[in-house]
């Protein structure tokens, strides 16, 4: 990830603020929901949501050891980003395929 207060993903959030967003996430809190909790626009979120479904591997390494979620929490959070958002990228659906479990390279 980034350093304390720099943009990731060429984002203008902290990197407090994406992990705020990552939490609620993991929380099974839907993307207009997470808008009111956190105060960003739900587009923001939604792009966030893509990006992260991109780099999804090297976010289950991450979000294991920075955030002690388990691999259980982290297939959890990928399928909710599955659900959220329907219309992903080849790239992110090749990502979130990668991150959950059960994947078996081709």
């Amino acid at each position: 990830m980034g350093t304390k207060g720099t943009p990731l993903y060429r984002k203008q959030l902290s990197e407090g603020e994406i992990i705020n967003i990552y939490k609620h996430l993991v929380e099974k809190n839907g993307i207009r929901s997470i808008e009111r909790l956190t105060g960003h626009h739900r587009d923001t979120i939604g792009r966030l949501l893509k990006d992260m479904a991109e780099h999804a591997e090297q976010m289950n390494d991450y979000l294991i050891e920075n955030l002690a979620l388990t691999p259980f929490e982290c297939d959890e959070l990928w399928s909710i980003v599955k659900k959220n958002r329907r219309k992903l990228s080849v790239t992110a659906q090749l990502g979130l395929r990668k991150a959950m479990h059960g994947y078996t390279p081709a």
